[in-house]
């Protein structure tokens, strides 16, 4: 697969420009940094109108996540496999709690069925996912701005999503930059469930 067929963007806040210009560098993508504290339900959207002028797979990264060595590679691999599937490339610990049991049944399923991904009917993680090209117009059309980032991309796709069982990002996991309509603290763990080597 040559490197024009996928492209990168990172959806950044202004209080971490710096961790997100070093992963747009590392990734050679296309650099989206919320200036005004629109939220990321704003910026995914912003991500999105990007990528559905692109001709190629788009991978969307926030500015937190933290890509495993030699990411392009299994990236590659795994779009080249579901071209028709939003795929989450990272499936984190701790939040939302309410999945958590799920997550953990599903991939117990998974190693004993010699699965390498699982499947959940909703997008979790905005942390690292793409969604394929010819279905980012209908997320675009059937888009909520009053969700989380992720449940918007999600609901508005409104299939299954497909989770490798080792993610290919890990989350930084720092002091959240969102304020999250519950104001409830996010003190959980924040980090990939297994991770890719």
């Amino acid at each position: 697969m040559v490197a024009e067929e996928i492209k990168f963007v990172v959806v950044g806040h202004h209080s971490r420009t710096g961790h997100a210009q070093s992963l747009a560098a590392l990734l050679d993508a296309h650099l989206l940094i919320d200036d005004g504290s629109h939220g990321a339900n704003w910026n995914h959207r912003r991500a999105l109108e990007w990528a559905a002028e692109q001709t190629c797979r788009v991978v969307v990264t926030e500015d937190d996540a933290l890509p495993v060595d030699l990411f392009y590679t299994p990236v590659s691999n795994w779009l080249k496999r579901f071209p028709d599937s939003l795929i989450s490339f990272y499936l984190g610990t701790g939040r939302p709690p309410q999945y958590q049991m799920q997550i953990a049944e599903r991939l117990i399923g998974a190693d004993k069925a010699r699965a390498d991904f699982i499947t959940l009917p909703r997008l979790i993680h905005g942390v690292c996912y793409s969604v394929p090209p010819q279905h980012i117009n209908r997320v675009l059309s059937r888009w909520d701005n009053s969700k989380a980032a992720d449940y918007a991309v999600g609901d508005a796709y409104g299939g299954e999503v497909i989770y490798p069982c080792y993610s290919l990002v890990d989350h930084a996991d720092g002091e959240p930059v969102e304020r999250h309509p519950d104001s409830a603290p996010r003190t959980e763990r924040r980090r990939a469930w297994r991770l890719h080597v």
